[in-house]
């Protein structure tokens, strides 16, 4: 039995009054930033607290903790199903109590306004625990999930209300004060998604309660109002029987505006891909802005993405069932209304409506755009998209560096990065339709991302806008390299009714329901996308907001490592080793520039500004190595051993492109 510290009421207390007078003291502080980029910059380790115990000898992992946001209080829930309350200021241990758990902890929180004196945790046991820490007394015991709890959240101005997610696939609502034995079900993603669905994460908006972000297996993620969920049910049963309610709530899905779909825009191409691999996409955390206008979500088996809650853009690819014969509607983001792609540049639908933008820069810009370019011609590819990136956050009209961006994005050849060149093209063309570089490229891209029929018809788009180059040797090699997919694709396709679109092979499997095309559709895509950690060994890997406003992103990484990028360029700041395996959680302090971070080893580790740097870039392509290496490698790298060529960048340990991409392609402008 691990023996922690009595916590008795005086103890509380006194250290709650030592606490709120800091606070004070800090509130003005609070206003303005916290964490600025000299303090990132100077981010290193104050001190690592030894929390749990060890019943057997293998490593557990502490999977989850959370600050309180008043108080600054930390509560840490591992595999040794002990809870533990920390001031971390102090690096002082106020508390521990046996959960009463069978197995090990996943997820522990706070109840808002219950003075930090009421702690929920959810474990593997498939149950939910409700705490009181002044007489650590376990208080409710809930047993409603039958697989086990990954998440629980909670909601600032709802204090006697909370929710968790299973891999059973439910997420329940709990009400202390109307039951405390029994949870209702609020959504069921088995209704909509078949028996194999795990819900894996859920978070709340802390703007408004009543919106509720839903991760699971799968690519996509949910945003549910949960009046709307709660008017539709109380719509049933005012309607039909309580017997025939029952059943109708198990069979009618939750109206289409109660959810809402968000997925990066290149994944459901992908996907056949990744299920080959055995490369699992599921969403290990969700979490909203300070402000709620955005979610983010750190996506299992590929990248941490940025959704605008507030500016929608649909994906640019799908895999339709039929390939669409003429626009008729809006253009909305380079998509018609009806949710197809139309790339009839020529007639530039798209794009003429839309003002052109000069390209001169001003001389600091111009500056910077030389040295991206000079990156670009050392092959320094990540070095290049940062540099241009940092342009395009201060000149976000300038079309030459969305181009060279994308440039740089196709050179690099990372998971995602040609969609990102797609998007990229597509933006310089809306600024300029007269980019030459930029129209080929986007043929280029689509060829690349397996649409290779509007691949072709972008090429002919291209030949005809710019008939000098119709006959350049790199408009020869695309065109050479389409007809031979479009050759080898024309038997199988012809077998499919009404799959003109679908070249990119798509095997429909028992976890891929029969409307996953058309939730594909309905879909929104992402903002930003951070890039350079790995997440495929654990599905309770976070990503949060770091920043009083959030404008830096933190997640937890497979190499031991964690990563920080700027949240608006989307550039990598600092990498900092957090463990000797795997960084899973990591959870910033709302009002200093302070983080703790855990993982595998039995630590929690305390950060504030001090010194130390890691090698970035070479971080960053060893995790794409890792990311998409054999199970059985990145076993091994997990146990400690060294492979060979992990720092490359790609299998065959080169990253340069195709030669045949001739000169209006290659060459930044």
């Amino acid at each position: 039995m691990f023996c922690g510290e009595a916590m008795t009421t005086a103890n509380i207390s006194r250290d709650i009054l030592h606490r709120q007078i800091r606070d004070k003291r800090a509130a003005s502080f609070q206003r303005f930033y916290h964490v600025t980029d000299p303090f990132i910059k100077r981010l290193g380790l104050e001190a690592e607290l030894q929390v749990h115990t060890l019943k057997k000898c293998c490593l557990a992992s502490l999977n989850c903790y959370y600050f309180f946001l008043v108080l600054s209080l930390l509560a840490s829930g591992s595999d040794d199903q002990h809870a533990i309350i920390w001031d971390p200021f102090r690096h002082k241990k106020l508390t521990t109590m046996h959960t009463g758990h069978a197995a090990n902890i996943f997820s522990v929180k706070f109840l808002p306004h219950s003075g930090d004196r009421i702690l929920v945790t959810g474990a593997a046991d498939t149950k939910v625990h409700v705490h009181d820490l002044t007489v650590k007394e376990t208080i409710h015991m809930f047993s409603d999930h039958t697989n086990r709890v990954k998440r629980i959240a909670t909601a600032p101005m709802w204090p006697n209300t909370f929710w968790s997610a299973a891999e059973d696939g439910i997420i329940r609502q709990y009400d202390l004060r109307e039951n405390s034995k029994h949870s209702e079900v609020l959504i069921d993603l088995t209704e909509f998604c078949g028996q194999l669905v795990e819900a894996k994460c859920l978070a709340v908006n802390p703007r408004d309660n009543n919106y509720l972000a839903v991760g699971a297996n799968g690519p996509f993620v949910r945003l549910y109002d949960i009046r709307m969920i709660h008017n539709y049910r109380k719509s049933l049963s005012q309607s039909t029987s309580a017997a025939v309610h029952t059943f109708c709530e198990r069979q009618k899905p939750i109206p289409d505006g109660a959810g809402q779909y968000y997925v990066a825009g290149h994944l459901p191409v992908k996907l056949p891909d990744y299920n080959n691999r055995l490369r699992v996409l599921v969403a290990t955390y969700v979490t909203f802005s300070p402000d709620g206008t955005e979610l983010l979500v750190n996506m299992g088996g590929e990248q941490v993405y940025l959704f605008d809650l507030t500016f929608k853009q649909r994906p640019y690819t799908f895999l339709l069932p039929k390939k669409c014969q003429s626009s008729t509607g809006d253009v909305q983001n380079g998509k018609t209304t009806n949710g197809v792609i139309h790339l009839n540049l020529c007639q530039n639908i798209c794009f003429s409506l839309l003002s052109f933008s000069s390209n001169d820069l001003p001389p600091h810009l111009e500056k910077i755009k030389q040295q991206a370019n000079d990156a670009f011609a050392r092959q320094q590819w990540t070095q290049a998209i940062q540099l241009y990136s940092l342009g395009i956050h201060q000149a976000s009209s300038n079309a030459m560096l969305y181009g060279n961006r994308a440039a740089a994005y196709m050179k690099r050849k990372w998971d995602g990065d040609h969609y990102d060149a797609l998007r990229d093209c597509l933006k310089a063309l809306s600024l300029n339709p007269g980019h030459l570089k930029a129209h080929f490229r986007l043929a280029r891209c689509l060829f690349e991302l397996k649409y290779v029929a509007e691949a072709l018809e972008c090429l002919d788009d291209f030949k005809g806008k710019f008939p000098e180059q119709a006959h350049s040797s790199a408009c020869d090699a695309l065109d050479k390299d389409i007809k031979a997919a479009l050759y080898s694709k024309s038997e199988s396709e012809d077998k499919k009714a009404n799959s003109s679109i679908r070249f990119h092979s798509f095997s429909r499997k028992e976890s891929i329901p029969e409307d996953e095309l058309e939730l594909r559709e309905r879909s929104f895509d992402y903002k930003h996308r951070y890039c350079g950690h790995c997440n495929t060994t654990t599905d309770i890997k976070e990503a949060n907001f770091f920043g009083s406003k959030g404008q830096y992103i933190v997640s937890g990484s497979d190499d031991g490592s964690f990563f920080i990028w700027e949240k608006e360029t989307t550039n990598l700041v600092r990498i900092l080793q957090g463990d000797e395996s795997i960084v899973n959680c990591l959870q910033p302090h709302p009002s200093y520039c302070f983080l703790a971070t855990s993982g595998i080893d039995p630590v929690v580790r305390l950060w504030n500004p001090r010194l130390g740097r890691l090698d970035m870039e070479g971080a960053a392509q060893a995790n794409q190595r890792r990311m998409n290496a054999d199970p059985l490698e990145v076993m091994l790298l997990n146990m400690g051993y060294r492979i060979t060529g992990l720092r490359g960048v790609g299998p065959d340990g080169s990253d340069d492109e195709e030669s045949s991409e001739g000169q209006v392609q290659c060459r930044p402008s």
